[in-house]
């Protein structure tokens, strides 16, 4: 059970660390292309972390490589908020912070947990995710608040991924049965954060709609598998390789 909810932490970093990297030397501004990559930095160092304590609950039977790479599509655990695409950069903003919101409040609660391991973890990337979150909300600000066009693009990016952020806040089976925090616990306190930041932006925050959930269990949308292909092809080509 414990191992089920630490890879569910790594492979949400992975998923999400992965996707800001497709922007490496793609993105509308020299600076905001640094900021982006030193964030998916930031989101792989901390999945490193939780994949190595992952191994260790499995008894040391598997790496840290292993668990990351060398999985099929099922077996992972990620939000299916981050695996979607990025498209055009208010959308990848409006991803990031949805999720910002959300890892802000789970490291705060991690922090707090009984597991020594996941504490440290959290207290060691509490800088960081609280850094990510003050970005991303900055620009949810300047593209909301901005032109007609940065406007529009990003309200259509906060309709569309609306659908996904719910799963942010549900509970796991593999959560209900641990010591650790529960989403489901902080839902209104994600949802107060993020309308404040979308009424600053004079953006509108999108009427309910069909909740889509199921990453958290294995149940992934088709665009995890095209990430996997890309992401494990070295290992999958070339099996245990080194440098």
């Amino acid at each position: 059970m414990k191992q089920d909810y630490v890879l569910h932490l790594a492979d949400t970093h992975l998923i999400l660390g992965q996707r800001l990297g497709e922007w490496c030397g793609h993105n509308v501004v020299l600076e905001q292309d640094i900021a982006m990559s030193n964030i998916a930095l930031d989101l792989l160092g901390q999945c490193r972390s939780l994949y190595q304590y992952a191994a260790e609950l499995g008894g040391n039977k598997q790496t840290e490589d292993q668990l990351a790479f060398l999985r099929g599509e099922r077996q992972y655990k990620n939000h299916l908020l981050v695996e979607q695409p990025n498209g055009d950069f208010a959308f990848t903003i409006a991803r990031q912070f949805f999720f910002d919101v959300y890892h802000q409040l789970l490291c705060e609660e991690l922090v707090k947990c009984s597991d020594k391991q996941l504490q440290a973890i959290a207290e060691k990337s509490l800088k960081e995710v609280r850094y990510h979150l003050t970005w991303s909300s900055e620009w949810m600000i300047r593209l909301g608040d901005g032109t007609t066009e940065s406007h529009q693009r990003l309200q259509t990016a906060v309709n569309e991924l609306w659908m996904w952020t719910h799963e942010l806040t549900t509970t796991a089976s593999y959560e209900e049965a641990l010591d650790v925090p529960r989403p489901s616990d902080f839902k209104a306190a994600w949802h107060a954060k993020v309308s404040a930041i979308l009424k600053e932006a004079t953006l509108e925050i999108p009427a309910e709609s069909t909740k889509q959930a199921g990453g958290k269990e294995g149940v992934h949308t088709e665009h995890l598998g095209f990430i996997l292909s890309e992401m494990q092809m070295m290992q999958r080509t070339y099996p245990g390789m080194t440098w």
